[in-house]
């Protein structure tokens, strides 16, 4: 925008210049003078012309000569293999793709020793990479803050305290008031309407005040977002959809406060307040989403910001940070702790919950030589590991990047009636001024009679049915997935759902409940499974566990020795009795030439002396309508797909039980976000249903994604849609339901269009008064809420999901 257009206000910030402020020039603080001297030094003025006039620069404040409390930034430095330093820094300020290109921009051309330096709009998280000291974090962060930005350690306090959560608790004050405001103006004006013809003039007018009353102060307040957004985008010389919004409420409450004194006998206060209440209810549950989804990232590298246990060369144990950990060092891993770091064991043996990382609910057994990764947790013996990752080189950190980098292409997504509004806004104004010129020079009406009509035109055409077309929709489908327990956590998760023809599941935990059972045997005698459950009672093991509720309550042995990675031992009456894996009880590979051998799934060995040993399976069964609703999605025209890190053996033993035709097994979270990737090449809207922390990135990548309850918060938080209970009928009603969401946005907007082509000629040839448009306004508001009111009258699907 002309920068030297604004006299009244900001250059950098665009906040009125107030008082004093006019001494410091066309700056309203120091510090502004000082943000936009530095961003016209590095010659990046481009800056205010491609930021969005409702997302103006942060006002920046002057901190005094306090302490710097970016001092101690090098300490939040990680250091790479390959010696280069890298810094995650939260960045209060983030409001548009400006602001991204601009520090962005600044960075890497003020320092051209940064090597990248990458801004998220999603998780407000700057990524700097660097080759040099730790100490140049400060030089770098000094350099945002100059831009006018807050900053501080990704995860930490400050900047990270996330505005938009003080923001979001605004937004719902405001809420409040508007809906207490509309539901008082109304019950006036209803009073105002059913005693019309028996009402005299000082009654009507005492009404009409007491609504004013109340409706003035709540405009002024309820108003602010719009009113805001409103006016920064006409000092920009543009518009949005805030501004037919805000012109529309000041002139209908301006207009009844005039008639209100004029004892006037229409006025339309109600109109106002209730158009403030539907518009705020649509963007608080906006923000309510995009808070949920930034903290994705925040909830991954939470999971390795524990110290770490390195053992010196004097022996003596020293706690580091996960990020300063040198390749090569000894680390100690106490039981109960989770890993910091990749590496691999060379001392102790023991069983580590795998699930975040791989998927898995098994536990994983490992001894000296296995590979362990950042994110697992060491549940029975304590480890020695040999670092051979850390900070940004772990899988945990690359699970990070590719999470970071799928939700930032996601958060390009725009909302249909968001697009419909860019061509709809100025044609509104158009046609309001075109309709006053026309009365004042070519009706030859006066002044006044042309501005009535001009304000009608407006107000017929106030973009209410616009508005409320896809908020309207939204909240009928929200309120009906939450009654059969789904929970919608994107603002655009419908939108992008209806288009979906690829569904791809997870197999641990999504397909299946992820609890192992005893798969039954009839030669399996009652007084062997009772010995046996007996030692299983005594460990919290999975498939222990799974043993002893297949027995049922029972006597626990006494003396039973858990062996970290083996099993269980116990000196009985007749000698030592084993239960735990094949190399434990001493059962060789392929013994018995047991019919079951080659069946996948995990096991379980009992022996006995002077017995044979006995192998126990289990399996980790399907969701109880898992195959119905596999056939169901396959009979509707979707692709499915089942991509899982387990074996293929298993995958595709389970595929082959719920009616999967496609399997793809053995994949890695980086190989799972880059299949999800190529479907999407080939043209495919995919939808990834997924639960572990391994399936995040996957989760983010996928056009839309969804996640049961029962999954790790970090997959519910990337996840677009959560679903309670054991069943899966819940991914076919969600895109059944959005479907139908779609179709419905469609007859809102069709009626919207439909509506102003039939209404505003009638406003603009003057046979419509301020009344009748305000009334033919609230009628079509209330058509597209009836018709988005349709989607919630069917009952749930069979099946429910409780």
């Amino acid at each position: 925008m002309p920068l030297d257009s604004l006299t009244t206000h900001c250059r950098h910030c665009g906040q009125p210049l107030l008082g004093a402020a006019t001494e410091r020039g066309a700056f309203c603080c120091q510090g502004c003078a000082g943000a936009y001297t530095l961003i016209h030094d590095l010659g990046l003025d481009a800056y205010y012309d491609r930021r969005p006039a409702e997302a103006a620069a942060p006002a920046v404040a002057d901190d005094g000569d306090g302490a710097d409390p970016l001092l101690g930034l090098p300490d939040a430095v990680a250091v790479a293999p390959d010696g280069s330093c890298l810094l995650r820094l939260s960045v209060d300020g983030l409001h548009c793709g400006a602001c991204l290109w601009l520090i962005e921009a600044a960075v890497t051309k003020h320092h051209p020793e940064v090597q990248s330096a990458r801004a998220n709009l999603t998780t407000r998280c700057l990524t700097l990479r660097w080759a040099g000291a730790p100490a140049q974090a400060v030089e770098y962060a000094r350099l945002v803050t100059g831009l006018g930005y807050r900053v501080a350690p990704f995860g930490g306090a400050g900047a990270g305290a996330d505005p938009a959560a003080a923001q979001e608790r605004a937004l719902l004050r405001r809420l409040a008031l508007a809906g207490f405001a509309a539901a008082n103006v109304m019950l006036l004006s209803v009073s105002v309407w059913s005693g019309a013809d028996a009402m005299g003039d000082a009654t009507r007018t005492l009404l009409h005040w007491v609504s004013a009353l109340i409706a003035l102060p709540t405009v002024a307040i309820a108003g602010q977002p719009f009113f805001q957004s409103a006016l920064a985008a006409l000092r920009a010389g543009r518009t949005n959809m805030d501004v037919p919004i805000s012109v529309g409420v000041l002139l209908t409450t301006g207009m009844s406060v005039v008639m209100t004194a004029q004892h006037g006998e229409h006025a339309y206060f109600d109109g106002a307040v209730m158009l403030l209440f539907f518009l705020l209810v649509g963007r608080y549950l906006d923000s309510r989403a995009r808070g949920r989804a930034r903290s994705a990232a925040a909830h991954l590298l939470a999971l390795n910001q524990a110290p770490v246990s390195v053992l010196g060369a004097d022996g003596l144990p020293q706690v580091l940070p996960p990020a300063r950990v040198p390749l090569g060092a000894t680390v100690l891993v106490a039981a109960g702790e989770r890993i910091g770091v990749d590496g691999t064991v060379t001392e102790g043996v023991s069983d580590l919950d795998a699930s975040l990382v791989t998927g898995e609910t098994l536990p994983l057994a490992v001894a000296p030589g296995a590979q362990v990764f950042a994110g697992m947790i060491n549940r029975t013996a304590p480890l020695r590991l040999t670092a051979t990752a850390s900070g940004e080189g772990t899988l945990l950190a690359e699970m990070v990047r590719l999470l970071e980098a799928a939700e930032q292409g996601r958060a390009r997504h725009v909302l249909l009636a968001d697009r419909v509004a860019r061509a709809y806004t100025p044609v509104v104004h158009l046609t309001a001024l075109a309709t006053f010129l026309a009365w004042v020079f070519l009706g030859h009406a006066v002044w006044y009679q042309a501005l009535l009509i001009a304000v009608s035109v407006l107000i017929i055409t106030c973009p209410c049915a616009l508005a409320l077309a896809v908020p309207a929709v939204q909240v009928a489908a929200s309120g009906r997935l939450m009654r059969q327990g789904i929970l919608l956590k994107s603002a655009t998760a419908l939108e992008r759902l209806a288009p979906i023809d690829t569904v791809v599941f997870d197999k641990t935990g999504t397909l299946t409940l992820g609890r192992p059972d005893l798969v039954a045997d009839p030669t399996l005698a009652a007084e062997e499974l009772e010995l046996a459950a007996r030692l299983a009672r005594a460990s919290r093991h999975p498939l222990s566990r799974a043993l002893a509720r297949a027995a049922g309550p029972g006597l626990v042995a006494d003396g039973v020795v858990e062996v970290p990675g083996g099993g269980l031992r116990w000196l009985g009456p007749q000698g030592f009795v084993r239960l735990g894996s094949r190399a434990f009880c001493g059962v060789p590979d392929f013994a018995n030439g047991d019919a079951d051998e080659g069946r996948a799934g995990p096991e379980l060995w009992f022996s006995r002396c002077g017995q044979p040993p006995r192998r126990f399976l289990f399996t980790d069964r399907p969701r109880r309508d898992a195959a119905a609703v596999v056939a169901e999605l396959k009979a509707a025209g979707y692709r499915v797909e089942l991509l899982s890190g387990d074996r293929a053996v298993t995958a595709q033993a389970l595929a082959a039980e719920v009616g999967i035709d496609i399997v793809r097994a053995d994949a890695r979270p980086a190989e799972k976000c880059a299949h999800l990737v190529a479907l999407r090449a080939e043209g495919r809207k995919v939808l990834m249903v997924g639960d572990g922390l391994n399936d995040a990135a996957a989760l983010a990548a996928a056009d839309v994604s969804l996640s049961p309850a029962s999954a790790v918060d970090v997959t519910q938080t990337a996840a677009d849609v959560v679903f309670q209970g054991d069943g899966l009928a819940a991914v076919a009603e969600t895109l059944a339901v959005a479907r139908r969401a779609r179709a419905l946005v469609r007859q809102n907007l069709a009626f919207t269009l439909l509506y102003n082509l039939c209404a505003v000629p009638v406003a603009i040839a003057g046979f419509a008064t301020p009344f009748v448009a305000a009334a033919a306004m609230s009628g079509s508001s209330l058509a597209v809420m009836a018709n988005a009111l349709r989607l919630g009258s069917k009952k749930p699907r069979d099946g429910g999901y409780r």
